[in-house]
């Protein structure tokens, strides 16, 4: 029985109890079930007969036809992750979250078509824009993404699709999402939003209107660095276009993957909780030092993006930036190289924390990024925030020398 079946249960239990299904994780050949799905891998599928292969080939994507079209682990993980969103039809899954954005994209856009996209997006995301879609014939417009209930300005008879992502991954940026999606309703558009920075925990994005929500399923969901997965959620209109165009494109995940993500989730709401208690100690510190500029965290009172965010999100995650005032890249350098609690390294939401330089002003084209002091980018983990502070301290003693 999926938890789809019992609206009431919290997202807690939902972690806990979404995609073990009794027939993923019982054999009453055997007298019992198990607490996890088993991994099931395979290729090849055997049948019964001719009539069994016809009935079996028709099926979406919760019968064995095809090893790509995935087995019980598979839909184990899709099936706890549509649990997630109340709201949405299913999930599809992709071997990393660029896979799932440019699948979504090239699903619900057509040459001719018009996309707005935020101009914060993940700069892989306008890769793929700017290439492999204008090269089919896509226009895309990057908008402000502070711009709200004005993006019905944009909007054109071609415009076939707002993509979203909010807070932006690297300068924190929450949009309006109520405004974005009511002018895009309002006009028959469709609306997708990377999602990655929340999860469903944070903001369920299908009770916010969003029609397609996408997630790195490699950061918070994983949880500990050693696995790459996206994922598209998606309402029953657009759902049917999505999964045609997951398996034209031929698009399949490991199942061994699929259960480290599913370990992962389990224990999702513990691990968000510790990594927002733990980015906000150490923004706090970053925010009364001399040598930060401003501390670019939704969370904080003093942040633009503050209003929105409490009024949307029900907490926060330990992704976040800073700029250090005054100084040069030179500077930057030797506040990074310092470091040793903090690892140097991309992607985020893994146990350990990381750093990375930030250069939004190489990206933009809509709003410039005008703040001459340099940018970092912090992914806050779970070790003891006291220690994370002392690495840090060590950072802004190098950056003085």
């Amino acid at each position: 029985m999926s938890n789809r079946d019992d609206p009431d249960l919290r997202p807690a239990t939902k972690l806990v109890q979404g995609g073990r299904r009794p027939e993923w994780t019982g054999d009453p050949r055997l007298g019992g079930g198990v607490v996890n799905p088993p991994v099931w891998r395979a290729s090849t599928i055997l049948y019964d007969n001719i009539a069994d292969l016809k009935v079996r080939g028709h099926a979406t994507h919760d019968r064995l036809y095809y090893g790509r079209r995935g087995t019980p682990t598979v839909w184990a993980l899709a099936d706890a992750l549509t649990d997630l969103e109340p709201g949405a039809e299913g999930t599809l899954l992709f071997p990393s979250g660029v896979a799932a954005i440019s699948a979504g994209l090239l699903a619900l856009l057509s040459p001719g078509d018009h996309l707005l996209m935020v101009d914060s997006a993940y700069e892989p995301t306008r890769l793929f824009c700017n290439g492999m879609l204008a090269r089919f014939g896509v226009t895309t417009t990057y908008y402000d993404p502070l711009i709200g209930a004005g993006i019905a300005d944009l909007i054109t008879p071609e415009t076939k699709l707002v993509f979203l992502e909010s807070p932006g991954s690297l300068t924190f940026e929450v949009q309006d999402i109520p405004a974005i999606v009511a002018a895009a309703r309002a006009r028959g558009v469709p609306t997708m939003l990377d999602n990655t920075w929340a999860t469903p925990l944070l903001f369920p994005a299908m009770a916010h209107g969003i029609d397609v929500a996408v997630m790195s399923l490699t950061k918070y969901v994983g949880g500990h660095s050693d696995a790459m997965m996206g994922s598209l959620t998606a309402t029953r209109a657009i759902w049917p276009r999505l999964r045609q165009a997951t398996y034209q494109l031929g698009h399949s995940v490991s199942p061994d993957d699929c259960a480290l993500m599913l370990r992962g989730l389990r224990t999702l709401d513990v691990r968000l909780a510790r990594h927002a208690e733990n980015g906000l100690a150490v923004a706090r510190w970053l925010a009364g030092r001399a040598e930060v500029g401003r501390v670019l965290h939704p969370a904080l009172p003093g942040d633009p993006g503050h209003a929105n965010w409490s009024r949307d999100f029900s907490g926060t995650s330990g992704l976040f930036g800073f700029t250090l005032k005054g100084a040069d890249e030179a500077a930057r350098t030797r506040f990074i190289d310092a470091l040793s609690a903090f690892g140097i390294g991309f992607s985020w939401g893994g146990y350990e924390s990381l750093v990375v330089p930030s250069d939004p002003a190489t990206i933009r084209t809509t709003v410039a990024w005008t703040d001459p002091d340099p940018l970092v980018r912090l992914s806050v983990g779970l070790e003891d925030p006291a220690d994370l502070i002392a690495d840090l301290e060590r950072g802004f003693a190098a950056m003085a020398e």
